[in-house]
């Protein structure tokens, strides 16, 4: 094994047949040989978002072939500017088990926040530079040039955040196509729309496309993978699978390919809002289009009609996602649509993205994925609730409900009692008396 810095990034690393550092930890996490992996993230269907600058980072793989990872947005807005709640969130999410942490802050000193991010947290830290760009240069959005664009993607760069989220295949013609177009959400995708604001204000090509080479030097120079964005993702059930949707996914594929000739890692991402019977079809076709690039999914919700219960809907088209090869889901929490979610709001938008994330990992066939369940049955059969609060992905919530109405029959719950099945069936094997009255 050769040390990475003789190479600029994982991939091209990895194309020579060096297995690094980096690849022996998220291998280790895989229950596979770094040699598999490494074959992996040469192909480009894994990566490993590794900044050089991110010491603490504790690393991992992403890719369909790999467990499915969670990602968790937070930073702070003009209305609920508290650093250190999200600070909060930050060790709360961590704690939990999220693989990355997404700072989508677009208020106050975004560039302390992102540089406490990348000297305490270990995992692996994602921005979108579009979102800094009038906070970093403090002007308004149609006086900004491309090259301002690109020195805010440096800055990210410098300050060690592992990805960045870039909507590069927004172009002119996207505009034409709104514009004429009988889109019901337009565009939903905050950096996609000021991306589309700045064009339509300015009148030139989108920056991040029409530099697409020179964002990709600064990627390369520090080993940040680019996640390219969909601007143009369905905010609605009506919008899923729309032209828009489809020639966007279609331009995110041939950038996927410039960025692996230059070396640099790459992600896509994907939906948004989509019926559940469209979800399998829809990553399938993005892994065709961009040649099995890691898939990386907001959600998918499954229907428009449930605020307040996002998560619920969000883990119902991640499972699906997940289960049909995406490789990494990004939370939503309850107050998806409504609110910047508060701490309990992340708590519970991570269990449903977790839950989803094993799901999926479990009809793939992810090695090693069953083998809690397998466990938390024998709990279960053995009547050992303190395994199974053990094992359970938020054992606080499962060991709560237990004691709140703890039973009259010891080893029972208070829903069945002396009619529990598992002790029926326990005693009765046993060739015991089974008791009931």
């Amino acid at each position: 094994m050769e040390h990475t810095l003789k190479y600029l990034t994982q991939l091209e690393a990895a194309r020579q047949g060096v297995i690094t550092q980096e690849m022996e930890t998220a291998a280790r996490k895989e229950h596979m040989a770094p040699s598999e992996l490494q074959a992996l993230v040469a192909k480009g269907t894994a990566v490993i978002p590794a900044n050089r600058r991110h010491l603490c980072l504790d690393h991992i793989g992403i890719g369909s072939a790999l467990s499915t990872k969670i990602n968790v947005n937070l930073g702070v807005s003009k209305d609920c500017n508290d650093y250190g709640m999200e600070m909060d969130k930050v060790r709360a999410a961590v704690g939990m088990g999220a693989h990355a942490i997404m700072d989508l802050s677009s208020h106050g000193d975004t560039r302390g926040f992102r540089r406490t991010l990348v000297r305490e947290c270990p995992a692996a830290i994602g921005t979108v530079p579009v979102y800094d760009a009038v906070i970093h240069f403090r002007r308004p959005l149609d006086e900004l040039s491309a090259e301002d664009f690109l020195a805010v993607v440096r800055a990210h760069a410098e300050d060690g955040v592992d990805f960045v989220t870039l909507h590069c295949g927004l172009t002119r013609k996207t505009i034409s196509q709104l514009k004429a177009g009988k889109r019901l959400m337009n565009i939903v995708s905050r950096g996609g729309s000021l991306i589309f604001a700045w064009m339509s204000m300015t009148g030139e090509e989108n920056p991040f496309y029409e530099h697409y080479d020179e964002l990709l030097e600064i990627c390369r120079e520090h080993d940040v993978t680019v996640s390219l964005g969909d601007a143009c993702r369905p905010g609605c059930i009506e919008d899923a699978s729309d032209q828009c949707q489809m020639e966007e996914l279609v331009r995110l594929g041939e950038l996927t390919e410039r960025a692996w000739e230059r070396g640099v890692q790459v992600m896509v991402e994907g939906p948004g809002h989509m019926p559940l019977d469209q979800i399998a079809a829809n990553v399938k076709l993005q892994q065709t289009i961009c040649k099995g690039a890691p898939f990386y999914v907001l959600g998918p919700l499954v229907t428009d009609i449930a605020p307040g219960y996002d998560h619920i809907t969000s883990a119902i088209g991640g499972a699906a996602a997940a289960a049909a090869g995406a490789a990494f889901l990004c939370y939503v929490t309850p107050a998806e649509h409504l609110a910047l979610p508060d701490l309990e709001d992340m708590k519970e938008g991570i269990v449903a993205a977790k839950i989803a994330a094993h799901a999926g990992d479990i009809a793939k066939g992810i090695a090693g994925a069953r083998d809690a369940d397998r466990r938390m049955s024998e709990a279960r059969r053995a009547l050992d609730w303190d395994t199974q609060f053990a094992l359970a992905i938020d054992g606080g919530k499962a060991r709560s409900y237990r004691e709140k109405a703890a039973p009259e029959e010891e080893g029972t719950c208070s829903m069945c009692g002396k009619f529990c099945a598992i002790r029926s069936m326990n005693k009765a094997l046993a060739g015991e008396h089974v008791d009931i009255i």
